[in-house]
């Protein structure tokens, strides 16, 4: 029996819940079962919220800290890696492995997260229980920002989830390693015209429009139109203050699928992955080099393409 006012996840299969995107914070969880007499697998794609906030939340929808395996981070800037997760695993508390790229190794180690269960990934990662990933890396700000292509074992088959924020642009190589995902979650960040019209600092502006910052409404509706996900298109990281959830369905319209709008404040319900559809192979992106804002108070928000 659920209890009152829990939500938890589907039974079996790969299902997304974003718990907060924005500048202020951001974290989702990603629950994957291949089936109803297996182990489910609890993965939280970054951690930019308090743990305690991160607990309440999944609390609310049926998850206990203890049931969290894994910790996999894009990158670490503070709205994607909350300070309070240095003191977080402690005896009887969280257990999560944290999924670290390579090139974050330095900053994890400045951040005091360099625990023994701390663990470092480049290209692929095996998140166990039918659940894998496929990482590159793209440029924002200095050390760049790892973009995800998860796929899970659902009774349906194979489903497949593309989780792409703070890319500042997008590539060639960045759209054949998620082309064809079944659920698409991308970051569209800003509206150009009010962030030209915005009373930002000019380096501040720059810096997010610079191409190692974030995506624009066009260029996100860009690159979505080009990967083409199959069942649903997410819309994560809209800035507060250069964008609005209007603006950007307006510029994703036409996808040829369901598009939400995540939301800084409110979770969004439980985006279920069906997967299983016949699909081209999909190639291994290219190796990493080793060299090398915020979201409105509205409930989310979305609209079925015709």
């Amino acid at each position: 029996m659920t209890a009152l006012g829990v939500t938890p996840p589907p039974a079996t299969g790969l299902s997304l819940c974003v718990l907060a995107s924005g500048s202020s914070g951001n974290c989702s969880v990603l629950v994957s079962r291949p089936d109803e007499t297996g182990p489910r697998r609890v993965v939280l794609l970054d951690a930019g919220l308090s743990p305690r906030r991160t607990q309440r939340l999944l609390a609310e929808r049926g998850i206990r800290p203890d049931e969290v395996d894994d910790i996999l981070f894009t990158h670490l800037d503070t709205d994607h890696c909350h300070s309070g997760w240095t003191s977080a695993f402690r005896p009887g508390g969280w257990r999560a492995r944290l999924r670290i790229h390579r090139r974050h190794l330095g900053r994890a180690e400045r951040a005091g997260l360099l625990f023994r269960h701390t663990e470092v990934f480049e290209d692929t990662l095996d998140l166990g229980t039918g659940l894998d990933a496929r990482a590159m890396l793209m440029s924002h700000d200095d050390l760049g920002v790892a973009v995800f292509r998860l796929r899970a074992d659902t009774p349906a088959g194979d489903a497949h989830l593309g989780f792409a924020t703070d890319l500042g642009h997008t590539t060639d190589e960045l759209i054949a390693s998620l082309r064809g995902v079944d659920a698409l979650a991308i970051e569209s960040n800003y509206c150009p015209i009010m962030q030209h019209e915005s009373d930002r600092p000019a380096f501040l502006k720059q810096r997010i429009t610079g191409g190692a910052g974030h995506l624009s409404n066009t260029e996100s509706a860009q690159a979505a139109r080009r990967i083409g996900p199959r069942e649903c298109l997410i819309l994560l990281h809209l800035s507060r203050q250069c964008n609005t959830p209007v603006r950007a369905l307006r510029e994703h319209a036409g996808c040829g699928c369901e598009v939400h709008v995540t939301n800084q404040h409110r979770p969004t319900p439980w985006f279920t992955i069906r997967g299983g559809a016949p699909r081209c192979a999909v190639p291994a992106p290219p190796r990493c080099p080793r060299t090398l804002f915020d979201l409105v108070s509205e409930p989310p928000t979305r609209t079925v393409a015709p």
